[in-house]
């Protein structure tokens, strides 16, 4: 789950606050101010960058609104799809309200369907996208293909064929000289840049350990009996599925995917590189019911990195228990909490905001990208989007097997767990037991490579 994801989001940050207080969020911040909208054109040949919405939800609203806040009056919403027509009308009238002048959304650009976001994407120059991620892999080799650029959410895959398959299109953007951005929001905000320089320039000597959490409560859930009430009908398994994403595999990935992936990322970010094994342990304790389908709620991972560090990873979905969303690193002079922004040892520091700075990182992350494609600009995420979206499935899969496993025998499985084909008759790949309960995954039993 992305954290806010309200359209009618705070005050947003300006261009001009972009670039006059937060240019370390990307390198050359200076120079993409200083170059013409004329050196890059983008593929609508135009100064107007007609955005399209796939996936209408609340994240996908809400990063549709950071994008329309990021371009003023230099973009415009122009098609929208999503599975759902009651979800795209609702995120449609929000925007509409927010932004009257940027949202110009005609019946005709308005696609439902599995098929959706093929048409929705041939309409524009910059595509979000933003369906629950099991279909990120799908959507965005299918905007490349077509020669768009792409702000796509986290994580971008369920699996590891699906982490492969973004990777692919990630090499063929750059050959396309597409811009990719992915909302890993806090590699853009100010505060973690300071603080994680500081950390790759040696504040706390070399990184030993990290610890790496998120853990909560449990999120929305929506279910069987409050859906078919609410649309007066029997809903198949796969809109049943569709409708309550979070708790299906296929689609979500797992809370360890979906959510502590951010925690995951910044480990990786500190580290600079990826873990190269890993332990895990994890089930459901608490949150039993046939609604909270077959993910865990609760998972505990130890990865060790090629220099022999280790990360230490929690995160939890149980109510009544101890939180925290945070990142900490463990070095030999020292230690940091990452997340706090504060160093403590030999180099002892604390970053402390300057007047008017903006730490908001969903929308600051809108701003380099569309710069990038405005100015010509490399500008691809997706790499790190999809290695870090390959930890967190790695992690899972040491969770659900109990098994020691290692990045290679991870990242080049051939399991997917993803439908055969899409269609609201069609099987997912998960179905309830006879009394309507969902099995888990048995460590020590459950294949995952």
């Amino acid at each position: 789950m992305n954290e806010p994801n309200n359209p009618n989001s705070p005050a947003p940050s300006t261009r001009r606050d972009f670039l006059k207080k937060t240019s370390t969020a990307v390198a050359g911040g200076a120079l993409l101010g200083s170059l013409s909208v004329e050196r890059g054109a983008h593929a609508a040949g135009s100064d107007t960058l007609r955005i399209a919405l796939i996936g209408c939800g609340g994240r996908g609203s809400g990063a549709a609104n950071q994008a329309l806040n990021a371009g003023g009056n230099g973009v415009k919403l122009i098609a929208m799809a999503d599975a759902f027509q009651d979800q795209l009308d609702q995120s449609l009238n929000n925007l509409k309200r927010e932004h009257p002048d940027l949202v110009a959304v005609s019946d005709d650009h308005k696609f439902v369907g599995f098929d959706a976001y093929k048409q929705a994407i041939a309409l524009a120059d910059l595509v979000i996208l933003a369906t629950p991620p099991g279909f990120r892999p799908i959507h965005f080799e299918e905007a490349v293909n077509q020669g768009k650029h792409v702000f796509m959410e986290k994580p971008v895959a369920t699996d590891a064929p699906g982490v492969r398959r973004v990777l692919a299109a990630a090499e063929e953007a750059k050959k396309k000289n597409l811009k990719v951005g992915v909302g890993l929001q806090r590699r853009h905000q100010p505060n973690y840049l300071d603080t994680v320089k500081r950390l790759q320039e040696g504040a706390i000597g070399d990184i030993v350990a990290m610890r790496v959490y998120w853990n909560g409560t449990t999120p929305w859930v929506k279910p069987r009996a409050e859906l078919e009430k609410k649309y007066g009908r029997k809903l198949t398994e796969m809109e049943y599925q569709m409708r309550n994403w979070y708790y299906f595999v296929w689609i979500c990935g797992d809370h360890i995917v979906e959510q502590h992936i951010h925690n995951l990322d910044v480990a990786n970010w500190v580290k600079n590189g990826y873990p190269v094994r890993a332990w895990g342990m994890g089930g459901v304790e608490t949150r039993k019911g046939p609604d909270y389908g077959e993910i865990f709620d609760h998972h505990a991972v130890e990865f060790e990195y090629a220099d022999g560090s280790r990360v230490f990873s929690q995160c939890r979905h149980q109510n009544g228990c101890w939180d925290s969303v945070s990142e900490h690193a463990i070095g030999t002079k020292g230690n940091c909490d990452v997340s706090g922004f504060k160093v403590v040892g030999e180099n002892a520091w604390r970053r402390r905001s300057t007047d008017g700075e903006s730490n908001d990182g969903w929308q600051l992350e809108h701003y380099p990208l569309q710069e990038a494609i405005r100015n010509n600009i490399a500008y691809n995420e997706a790499e790190y989007g999809a290695k870090s979206t390959m930890t967190a499935i790695f992690g899972r899969m040491a969770t659900y097997s109990g098994k020691e496993i290692t990045w290679d025998e991870a990242i080049n499985s051939n399991l997917s767990v993803m439908p055969k084909h899409f269609a609201f008759d069609a099987e997912p790949p998960t179905k309830p037991r006879p009394d309507g309960w969902y099995d888990h995954a048995v460590p020590g039993k459950t294949v995952v490579i």
